[in-house]
């Protein structure tokens, strides 16, 4: 079946006059962006269910929560290039259809292989919609609105993120397990409708032959590296198979790099990285994915672990800092505190505020809801300001026609901050952990091994008090991060704005 003619087609740099759409086309955008990102954490929720209805191991489990990242992050620089060669709208439509099928075949599987190749296949299709919504949003709103744009899809992609366990949670208090990816269909078929009748079709008029050895060596290179990051912490940073994934894939990111340099068309223009503004931007990216998710990782534990409650519950209690973001940028106070303080600042206090909340909800005396509740808020107000900064230095950075590249460097570097946040801090934590744990119950692989290893109250009771310990841990070094990210990005784009 043919897709209708969209209404316009814009050139690769901003309209010279804005579509009226153009706020009804990043509707779709964002709505679509927060399905791909919720797709990241809302199988969080069904370990139980899938453990016991489709017979999984804990290797199973993993990953079918892990196919669906690995997969995404391995492939944004060659999605970015994609889209920017092959046409945006066309591209964003093609990722719909590959996310909605691959939903459709994970609802449809009977064994947890089946499962979990449905969501590699969710992973090709996530990979083109998180490059497409972006780069589609850079060429329908002009310099102005660009930045309060960003913010709207910035706190989307936040929303998505938190949405994941509650969303799933009250799901599976209803529906069977397939229901979390039977969701997704109609979403998909809601942005496919409006998406092809509203998304005017942009493209790098300079897209040149398609570097299929480019494709091959970045692919493949990038998810040797992510692999490594997620399986480190379960076999070991120094063992055979993490070693050679790591050692490889950074041979193969250096036969890119070195392959781009060469080619007469290359996927990803290395002279990117000669711009001092988009390598502050990047690093920062970074940085502060990398304090923020892995501390954010650990608070999740915490709450479930420490606080006892069930996983959707303390997903439901992290609802504020998401919401928080949402409304700042939908009411445009962020892009105007943005606009005020200038992108270095604004990344500079936002990730003060994020790191100040994140230290408030670590070490405040009281357990109680109301010091999270201020501890959210203060990290949500400081990922308003500073995400959409970031997301735009990047992108600012980068010429209007190759804004697909531009979105899968971003993506790229936010999968593998969040990627090494999670391994890094989650190893922090474990091996803080093991050295508090009592001396009868060394050895214990996790903090539910080692409850159920506990004889009496009292080493329970010592079980729980080091493992808050461990995430006090964890969670503090995370919030040094976030600070020195935060720091450390202005630091460079300060520097960058003044060589200009």
């Amino acid at each position: 079946m043919s897709l209708p003619a969209p209404a316009a087609e814009v050139p690769p740099a901003a309209p010279a006059r804005p579509l009226r759409t153009r706020w009804l086309i990043l509707a779709v955008l964002c709505l679509a962006q927060v399905t791909v990102v919720l797709d990241n954490t809302v199988l969080t929720v069904a370990v139980p269910v899938l453990t016991a209805e489709l017979g999984a191991s804990t290797a199973d489990v993993q990953w079918t929560i892990n196919a669906y990242a690995l997969v995404q992050s391995g492939l944004l620089i060659t999605a970015g290039g994609v889209v920017d060669r092959y046409g945006r709208r066309r591209m964003l439509l093609a990722g719909l259809v590959l996310f909605g099928l691959g939903s459709l075949l994970a609802a449809l599987a009977g064994s947890t292989g089946q499962l979990v190749a449905a969501r590699a296949g969710m992973g090709v299709g996530g990979a083109l919609l998180v490059t497409s919504t972006l780069a589609v949003a850079m060429q329908v709103f002009d310099a102005a609105e660009r930045p309060r744009a960003i913010g709207v899809w910035a706190a989307a992609s936040a929303l998505g993120f938190a949405a994941g366990p509650p969303v799933g949670g009250a799901i599976l208090a209803h529906f069977p397990w397939e229901a979390i990816f039977l969701v997704n269909i109609p979403i998909v078929l809601l942005c496919l409708a409006a998406g092809a009748v509203l998304v005017p079709e942009s493209r790098d008029p300079a897209g040149g032959r398609f570097d299929l050895a480019g494709v091959a060596l970045s692919t493949a290179g990038l998810t040797a590296v992510v692999y490594a990051i997620i399986a480190g912490p379960e076999r070991g940073w120094s063992s055979a198979p993490v070693l050679g994934a790591a050692v490889g894939g950074a041979l193969l990111l250096a036969a890119f790099v070195r392959w781009e340099l060469r080619v007469a068309h290359p996927m990803l223009d290395m002279g990117l990285f000669r711009n001092r503004r988009f390598v502050g931007a990047i690093s920062g990216v970074v940085l502060i994915t990398f304090g923020a998710t892995g501390a954010l990782f650990l608070l999740t534990q915490h709450l479930q672990f420490v606080r006892g409650y069930p996983a959707w519950e303390a997903g439901l209690r992290m609802v504020p800092f998401a919401l928080s973001i949402v409304v700042l940028n939908l009411a445009g106070v962020a892009a105007r505190l943005i606009h005020r303080l200038g992108t270095a600042a604004a990344i500079a206090v936002g990730m003060t505020l994020l790191a100040g909340g994140l230290l408030l909800v670590t070490h405040a005396p009281s357990d109680g809801y109301g010091v999270l509740l201020a501890g959210l808020l203060t990290m949500g107000t400081g990922c308003a300001l500073a995400n959409p900064a970031i997301v735009e230095a990047v992108m600012s950075a980068i010429p209007p026609e190759k804004a697909g590249s531009g979105a899968g460097v971003d993506g790229t570097m936010t999968e593998v901050g969040s990627s090494l946040g999670v391994a890094v801090l989650g190893a922090v934590l474990n091996a803080r952990f093991a050295a508090l744990l009592p001396a009868a119950l060394a050895g214990a692989g996790s903090f539910p091994a080692a409850l159920a290893a506990a004889a009496t109250d009292a080493e329970r009771g010592q079980v729980t008090a080091a493992f808050r310990a461990a995430s006090e841990t964890g969670q503090t070094v995370g919030a040094g991060a976030v600070l020195a990210g935060g720091l450390l990005a202005a630091w460079l784009l300060r520097r960058a704005q003044r060589a200009g």
